[in-house]
């Protein structure tokens, strides 16, 4: 294809994951763009291995830390929520036209990272005798793509800077269980995913705060505002507070999370 926006949708649609990640990783980052293209909704968006099960996140009971299943399961958990950032990042490229082509570019960078991130951990459960598929999971990460899928603000604000900057926050906890049941790799596997979470979570706030003063919409009340309309999980602490400065998030973004 001649146009990066019209081939996100290859791996976009390609419902083998490991197949997926490749495809992500092959795309051409020197592709022109077409930046006003509507582009028609394709069915089967996104392509989805018939494993795992997806279930509600509350039925989604692990195995003990303590055995070989239980950390395989959490590095699974973690493997299942780079797929499906690899499916938001690509979906943002081709569904919402009308951006700078830098925007198109950094999802695509996004998309690629989140495709390395994946291929890592994938790798690592390979390692440890399980693979992708072999651990129930949820769905949470794509229904707030469907809910958000006609509002590019929205989308933005409630997926990178709500659902992949909680990961943010989670990061710290997760590294030190798997740390803690003897796991190291996956430990620096996390460190990896960290550092390049939070340039993702930064590219959400420079095009959040690009829309919010392309409308004249205050940041802080928009954000409340697109959060209950969607039905955005509440935030809890702990907060990861330098990852999130690092991020992008200014001090009144954090006093307004940090508030009781």
């Amino acid at each position: 294809m001649s146009d990066l926006r019209l081939a996100t949708l290859g791996p976009l649609l390609t419902a083998d994951a490991p197949a997926k990640a490749a495809a992500t990783l092959a795309l051409s980052t020197d592709l022109p763009v077409d930046t006003e293209a509507v582009i028609p909704a394709p069915h089967g968006v996104p392509g989805r291995p018939a494993r795992p099960q997806l279930v509600e996140h509350i039925r989604l009971k692990p195995p003990s830390m303590r055995t070989p299943a239980g950390i395989a399961a959490l590095v699974h958990s973690i493997a299942h929520i780079e797929l499906n950032a690899i499916d938001l990042a690509l979906d943002i490229c081709w569904r919402f036209p009308g951006m700078p082509e830098a925007f198109y570019r950094d999802w695509l960078r996004i998309a690629q990272e989140e495709a390395t991130h994946f291929t890592l951990l994938r790798n690592h459960l390979l390692k440890l005798g399980f693979d992708y598929g072999d651990f129930d999971a949820h769905n949470a990460l794509w229904d707030m793509a469907e809910r958000t899928k006609h509002d590019l603000l929205a989308r933005i604000a409630l997926v990178p800077r709500t659902l992949e900057a909680r990961g943010l926050d989670a990061s710290p906890g997760v590294r030190a269980k798997l740390i803690g049941a003897g796991d190291h790799a996956a430990g620096a596997i996390l460190d990896i995913i960290l550092r390049d979470e939070i340039g993702h979570v930064a590219a959400g706030n420079r095009w959040y705060r690009f829309l919010c003063e392309q409308h004249g919409l205050d940041p802080i009340a928009t954000y409340a505002e697109l959060a209950t309309r969607h039905q955005a999980p509440r935030l809890r602490a702990p907060f990861n507070l330098e990852a999130r400065r690092a991020a992008g998030f200014d001090d009144a973004e954090l006093a307004a999370l940090t508030a009781p």
